[in-house]
């Protein structure tokens, strides 16, 4: 219904709790629909399945990687991203493992990573103790971080030489990553419809349209290209 809407171009999902619920409907609307992009946040938290019960996250890490297996198969070209947190109480090096196991099984484009700590009110507060040190944490914080940007590096490759469409979002808050072509424009950053996000030259009047970039250049979460004459 709301890509009947006139002038709507791209409806794209903030994020996904990873329920069986409504969930084949919505791959199948991204599937079908042109103006439903695809892409899928879709928060995991965790790849052990004892510390998904302490989360009282209510799937399995099973459960969980056969979405994205739905996804990956109904949806042609899905791009991926989820949320984790490490040091959970309770956490112990095996249970990290396993969660860098599903982080190398899911090939996100990008995870958002955090060290756990108590949040008032919450459940784990209530009843769980902090037990993990913080340079554990911290450790394995980095170590989670450098798995992923392997994989964000990977795929990120394979735009190179492609032109994408971007919603151009404005000025570029870090200019100086890249020059992203010899232009008297200057840098704007825009997304494409998988939230990639794209670096070029082109003038600020772009704001807020749709513009083609041929990318030229990549790094794991970013990528650079020049805007065409299309």
């Amino acid at each position: 219904m709301a890509s009947e809407i006139e002038g709507t171009q791209w409806l794209k999902f903030v994020t996904n709790y990873p329920t069986e619920k409504y969930y084949r409907e919505i791959l199948q609307a991204m599937a079908d629909v042109p103006k439903v992009c695809n892409y899928l946040h879709i928060p995991a938290q965790s790849g052990s399945n004892k510390i998904l019960k302490a989360m009282n996250r209510r799937y399995t890490t099973e459960s969980y990687l056969d979405m994205l297996e739905q996804a990956k198969d109904i949806v042609p070209g899905v791009a991926l991203s989820g949320d984790f947190i490490v040091g959970f109480p309770g956490e112990t090096d095996g249970d990290f493992k396993q969660t860098v196991e599903l982080v190398k099984k899911a090939e996100y484009k990008n995870c958002f990573i955090f060290k756990y700590s108590p949040r008032p009110g919450t459940r784990a507060d209530k009843k769980l103790a902090d037990t993990v040190p913080a340079e554990i944490k911290k450790k394995r914080n980095t170590e989670l971080l450098a798995v992923q940007e392997k994989i964000s590096d990977r795929l990120s490759k394979e735009f190179l030489g492609r032109c994408v469409e971007v919603l151009v979002e404005g000025l570029s808050k870090k200019p100086h990553l890249d020059s992203a072509g010899a232009s008297d424009n200057p840098q704007l950053v825009g997304r494409t419809a998988t939230d990639y996000i794209v670096v070029f030259n082109g003038p600020g009047t772009l704001a807020g349209q749709f513009a083609q970039v041929k990318i030229t250049k990549t790094r794991p979460l970013t990528l650079f290209g020049q805007l065409t004459n299309k």
